[in-house]
């Protein structure tokens, strides 16, 4: 590593020690002598170092012309990251890359016993790693101190702003020395990290090594189109398929997570979850479980999606889709890194092509449209497996010999080939079989009509029915007002009768009952299915009719001839408010009505026109702006005598022997006092 004029030889011996041959892109770009003491802002794509990159840029500043740390006391940076997983991963490669310099890292995230972490800073620290939330907590309780702080890094800084940490950023920022170094690595930076650099940044210089293609390079993008109910199947099948040494499959919910979770497992899948509702214990076992080869599978929510590097990953899988292009790219990042080949799959219902496409789009990812492994393929990929299987290419050892001989002399060659591939199946899960859908190799973008152009596919084109030939008619005992629709009587009739949806005609939807045309050539096997009781679902009766059902009379009954008798209904009288209809009374011929006199009323001022009613009378024009007369008679009480005229009134309330509701005072009732009642002494009291 001399020839990358690594400033610090101890992290060059690290490096040559981890097997480096060579640097990434960035690792390489903070290399630059003008970083030494610069602040920078650093946009490089997921899996490209970044963590051995700011490790090597923030080396000059912390040991100086020394090769090794002295005491550790007050700590000399700080690394902060969004997730717990991410910053536990930082601490890791920090501590092999800064192992012969003697560096004492701490790690402060949430999740883990405060109070280690609090003796661990006592102690004496000279890098502490951690998330944000946990940083303020400490330093609140004076329990990290900021005084001597000399570079502080945001690694996946998008990322912490996304979640919400822009206070705490905030706040760490400003506890920090202003003379500081601020070092911001991001996958992309967005408004919101260049207003952030610019406020707690001096003069950063701007690094950017990430460009669209380099980083879809090394990872092939697999849309899956399936049926929506078969969405569960198509991953069992993609993860057979494949067969992958390590895969991520990432859900939208926790809930989602758990029940793929179960359903894999059931299946013989060596699985974990992680998701935010476990632990942090729960979290660190299960990546070590896929560390370790313990587990293959990791169902995961998007906690999982920023810097988590499993090493060996070679799929990942999107059972839901992702909410942005920005985290689709962060989910697919996981794999494909420092140079490895990875496969990113979608499974994509055909119902939400359109939003995958879009998505895919912002990302700029183009993918291949395709349908899922099918159970033959699986099949034929695992016998190509079982011929290449490394097991038949080692030597038979001597003390195995005689059981070999043995086994094909009692079972034979053909009985022990046939167990060795039982064995072998039996340790997989079996395929499904999956529904076929159809997958259009292009798409064509057409205009939009009166609008700007936006994609559109073209649909499939749908091959005209024709004549549907000899039928039968039968009659099912819910209608209208049971609010059938065909849409879940087609269901309901294809899985009872075990009949296709091809073999159905007409329907016809009445107010009670609903008539459907079958083939003649499967109304007996139909019929069959059913049963004695000639009954399908929900309790729906099915009746087979003798010839075509009369629909006139239904439409009859159910359009005209109900609306003409509610019109005549209406004619002929009124109900009053004892529910009994009243006729309405007859005029004698000539006899105007009262809405005949009003249409031929002449207009206001008119010869016999109604004079209209005064709300008030008019102003006297010589009274200036007093009224001559009141607008509104004021009311008068229940007694035109004054109040002081009055006689007393009786006490309310007031038994024989007892003490009245409330005192009188002059005989004048008066129920209540305001203030607060005083004692005999004249002195307030509280009530």
């Amino acid at each position: 590593m001399s020839e990358l004029n690594i400033a610090v030889p101890a992290i060059a011996k690290a490096l040559s020690k981890r097997g480096y041959e060579t640097l990434t892109p960035v690792q390489q770009a903070m290399l630059d002598p003008a970083l030494v003491t610069a602040d920078a802002l650093v946009s490089a794509r997921t899996g490209s170092g970044k963590t051995v990159a700011f490790g090597i840029a923030i080396a000059p500043t912390l040991l100086g012309d020394q090769d090794r740390f002295g005491p550790a006391r007050a700590p000399l940076a700080l690394v902060i990251a969004p997730t717990r997983e991410l910053a536990m991963q930082v601490k890791r490669e920090l501590d092999w890359l800064y192992e012969m310099t003697g560096a004492v890292i701490a790690s402060c995230v949430g999740g883990m016993d405060i109070r280690n972490e609090r003796r661990a800073l006592e102690r004496g620290a000279h890098i502490v790693v951690g998330t944000p939330g946990r940083i303020c907590d400490h330093i609140r309780r004076n329990a990290l101190d900021m005084s001597e702080l000399r570079v502080a890094v945001l690694d996946e800084a998008d990322e912490m702003l996304d979640l919400g940490f822009r206070e705490d950023l905030e706040f760490i920022l400003d506890e920090a020395p202003d003379d500081r170094r601020t070092l911001m690595f991001s996958a992309t930076v967005p408004a919101g990290i260049a207003k952030l650099a610019k406020q707690y940044q001096r003069d950063a210089v701007r690094i950017a090594t990430a460009t669209e293609e380099k980083q879809h390079a090394d990872i092939e993008y697999r849309a899956l189109l399936v049926s929506p109910s078969d969405r569960e199947n198509a991953i069992v099948n993609v993860l057979r398929f494949y067969e992958a040494r390590n895969t991520i499959v990432f859900c939208s919910t926790r809930a989602a997570v758990n029940h793929l979770t179960a359903r894999l497992s059931n299946r013989n899948f060596s699985v974990v979850a992680l998701s935010g509702e476990l632990t942090q214990n729960e979290r660190t076992h299960a990546l070590q479980a896929m560390r370790d080869g313990r587990a293959r599978v990791c169902i995961a929510t998007d906690v999982a999606a920023r810097g988590i590097d499993l090493p060996g990953l070679e799929l990942v899988i999107h059972a839901d889709l992702p909410t942005n292009s920005e985290t689709l790219l962060h989910r697919s990042g996981r794999t494909g890194r420092a140079g490895n080949k990875g496969i990113s799959a979608f499974i994509v219902p055909v119902n939400q092509r359109r939003k995958a496409e879009r998505l895919l789009g912002g990302a700029n990812v183009t993918p291949a449209w395709v349908r899922p492994p099918s159970a033959e393929e699986v099949i034929e990929r695992d016998q190509e497996r079982l011929l290449a299987d490394p097991v038949f290419e080692e030597e038979v050892r001597e003390e195995e010999q005689e059981l070999i001989a043995k086994l094909v002399e009692t079972y034979g060659a053909e009985k022990l080939a046939a167990a060795f591939v039982n064995m072998h199946r039996n340790n997989h899960a079996a395929p499904e079989d999956l529904l076929e859908v159809s997958v259009q190799p292009g798409a064509a973008r057409k205009p939009r009509e009166g609008g700007r152009e936006r994609q559109e596919f073209e649909p499939t084109p749908r091959t005209p029915r024709g004549e549907f030939g000899p039928a039968v008619w039968f009659s099912l005992s819910v209608g209208r007002k049971q609010n059938a629709e065909p849409r879940w009587l087609i269901p309901m009739l294809c899985r009872n009768g075990n009949i296709t949806k091809a073999e159905i005609g007409a329907i016809k939807m009445q107010q009670q009952e609903t008539y459907v045309e079958l083939s003649a050539d499967i109304a007996d096997d139909f019929l069959g299915a059913l049963g004695p009781n000639k009954m399908l679902e929900r309790g729906v009766r099915v009746t087979r009719l003798e010839g075509m059902p009369d629909l006139s009379r239904q439409n009859e009954g159910r359009g005209e001839g109900r609306s003409e008798g509610r019109r005549e209904g209406r004619g002929e009288g009124q109900r009053d408010y004892q529910g009994e209809r009243k006729p309405f009374a007859k005029r004698a011929s000539g006899e105007r009505s009262a809405q005949d006199e009003l249409r031929d009323w002449p207009s206001e001022g008119g010869e016999g026109a109604p004079k209209p009613k005064k709300s008030f009378a008019k102003r006297d024009d010589n009274a200036g702006d007093e009224r001559s007369e009141r607008p509104y008679k004021a009311k008068k009480s229940f007694d035109d005598r004054p109040v002081a005229d009055r006689p007393p009134r009786e006490k309310p309330f007031r038994k024989e022997g007892g003490k009245p509701s409330f005192a009188a005072k002059d005989g004048a009732p008066k129920p209540f006092k305001k203030g607060k009642p005083k004692a005999a002494n004249g002195k307030g009291k509280s009530w």
